[in-house]
């Protein structure tokens, strides 16, 4: 009989925790807060590609009120 108990690293924890959690079926509760998440991520999205084009357009000048 071993002297000493092998406690799990965090590291193993996490993975069963994981793998826990990919063979159970999603509450609710876990839907509705998922999909909160993945609109807000969605406008965040939204806003930095807007951003980000309008920062293009300034760098190369294109987009200014006399381009045709």
């Amino acid at each position: 009989m071993p002297s000493h108990i092998h406690a799990p690293t965090p590291l193993e924890a996490g993975k069963k925790q994981l793998a826990g959690d990919t063979e159970r079926e999603a509450t609710s509760d876990e839907v509705k807060d998922l999909r909160s998440e993945n609109r807000e991520l969605k406008e965040v999205v939204a806003e930095m590609t807007l951003k980000n084009r309008v920062l293009k357009k300034s760098l190369t000048g294109h987009g200014e009120e006399d381009d045709p």
